[in-house]
């Protein structure tokens, strides 16, 4: 009953808000340019920032995917942020969990399919994973999702081998560099280029593997981090102390 009551109250509210953000808001166009109105403090503005992305990105960064360019480069402190979210809450999940891992805990053995479909899937889920995240500046894709599904594998893997759980020191080792990394690439820009995270090597040549400047090193590093970010997680919570 409370439970019900609850998701009730939850939904009146939602809507309630977002009726009154509908009804203070007017329609944007984010291609054209020309003024529009922030919904936010209601303030016009003569300048579309989404077409100044557009027009400037391949110039500006030399990537040819312009949500890339926007979230590494224009807008570098978010994606900075987010790596700290995951890394925080990866932290607590291993803190909360702690407890778990000294008891033991059932575990089931995988069929014959897992078994043998583990051998043959993994591979390839590693390849597609490095795939992505070496690609994110060229097509859709990028770190994140580049190293979540290189931590699928490692959930694949923790299904196989239901008595182990997967290299954590090696984990945290690969977390802690690729980290590292990441903040050293950003600090170089605030030497070479006067601003964190700002591009300082050759744009290369548009579309190519080699361009886009440092973005591709970003996401290099990135990937990394949150794969094994992401298989640290699944090791705790799965409970099983590194042999």
């Amino acid at each position: 009953m409370r439970r019900a009551i609850a998701a009730i109250i939850s939904i009146t509210i939602f809507v309630i808000l977002t009726y009154f953000f509908m009804m203070g808001t007017a329609p944007i166009n984010y291609t054209t340019g020309g003024h529009y109105v922030n919904p936010i403090d209601h303030e016009h503005s003569n300048q579309s920032v989404p077409q100044q992305y557009l027009k400037d990105s391949k110039k500006d960064t030399g990537a040819s995917n312009v949500v890339t360019a926007i979230v590494v480069e224009y807008r570098g402190f978010d994606t900075l942020g987010e790596v700290t979210v995951l890394f925080t809450a990866a932290t607590g999940l291993a803190l909360l969990v702690e407890e778990l891992k000294r008891k033991s805990m059932p575990k089931e053995n995988p069929n014959f399919i897992v078994k043998i479909g583990s051998v043959v899937v993994l591979p390839f889920i590693v390849v597609v994973g490095t795939y992505i995240f070496i690609h994110g500046h060229l097509t859709p894709g990028g770190g994140f999702p580049g190293g979540a599904v290189i931590a699928s594998g490692f959930l694949l893997l923790l299904l196989v081998q239901t008595n182990k759980g997967l290299p954590e020191k090696k984990l945290s080792a690969t977390e802690s560099v690729a980290g590292m990394t990441y903040a050293l690439i950003g600090l170089l820009g605030l030497v070479l280029a006067n601003e964190f995270l700002q591009n300082y090597l050759p744009l290369g040549t548009f579309t190519y593997l080699f361009s886009a400047g440092i973005i591709p090193l970003i996401y290099v590093a990135i990937g990394f981090k949150v794969g094994s970010e992401l298989g640290g997680i699944l090791h705790n919570l799965k409970g099983v102390h590194e042999e």
